[in-house]
């Protein structure tokens, strides 16, 4: 009788003990539930106000471009017709001159309005919107630049487009400011799990231990952006033999 109650009193005395055990470990999953749970609140904020801020930064970088082109390019051709005209009132044969440069100042004019309107932007696919820098580009003689790309298999978040584009923004930047180069090319590839965009210039390159203080705040960023969305990237430089960047990304089920 005494054995069958000390294996009772053992058996209860265990039971308790597991009970505890895994009181003690449900509050520890809840507790990092919870933590995970507040983790990616966090991130999801951070994601967000990051998207914001580059948003801001695209609109700015857009805003500044629209009031040099106005300033310097437009309004420098419609100087140069009201000169011609003037010029053609005493030498008609003068007016196709006139013609031609209208003609100029519209092409480039309508080409802004692709900028200002918000809404043809929104429409943009990734693609178009790194061809229309690109064309700006040749346009108004900052660099030779070319692009080739494979057609875009699948539609990405629109947030995760916005921030690639930014990447290649601050990559374009750098080459027209600090690089000193004469050739630019973007190759963009899709495929059915990811896409790869590849930037080079012919510039003078840096030295990773010796970058200016633009370029690297600027470079410094794109590996930043790269981080929000989980994307792999590569930068490699030579002085003398330019600037490579490679983006790749590979494409989520559950977008941000």
């Amino acid at each position: 009788m005494e054995r069958q109650e000390t294996a009772i009193l053992i058996a209860s005395i265990v039971l308790v003990f597991i009970i505890i055990v895994m009181i003690f470990l449900f509050l520890i999953f809840q507790k990092r539930k919870n933590i995970l749970l507040l983790q990616q609140k966090e991130a999801s904020k951070k994601f967000e106000k990051a998207i914001a801020q580059t948003q801001i930064e695209i609109r700015e970088e857009t805003l500044r471009n629209i009031s040099w082109e106005l300033h310097d390019n437009i309004g420098q051709l419609l100087t140069l017709a009201k000169i011609q005209v003037s010029v053609a009132h005493e030498q008609p044969e003068k007016l196709k001159d006139v013609t031609e440069t209208i003609t100029k100042s519209l092409v480039e004019l309508r080409a802004l309005s692709k900028l200002i309107n918000p809404d043809a932007i929104k429409q943009l696919s990734l693609t178009e919107a790194i061809a229309l820098e690109i064309e700006r580009f040749n346009r108004l003689q900052f660099i030779n630049a070319a692009m080739t790309s494979t057609p875009e298999i699948r539609a990405m978040d629109p947030k995760v487009e916005i921030i690639i584009f930014r990447i290649l923004q601050e990559f374009f930047s750098n080459t027209i400011k600090h690089s000193k180069a004469s050739n630019l090319r973007v190759d963009a590839i899709f495929d059915k799990e990811k896409v790869q965009i590849t930037a080079s210039d012919d510039g003078i390159g840096f030295s990773n231990s010796k970058q200016k203080t633009d370029q690297g705040i600027g470079l410094c960023n794109i590996r930043s952006r790269g981080k929000l969305i989980d994307a792999a990237i590569e930068i490699r430089s030579e002085v003398g033999r330019g600037t490579i960047l490679k983006l790749e990304y590979y494409y989520k089920e559950n977008q941000v």
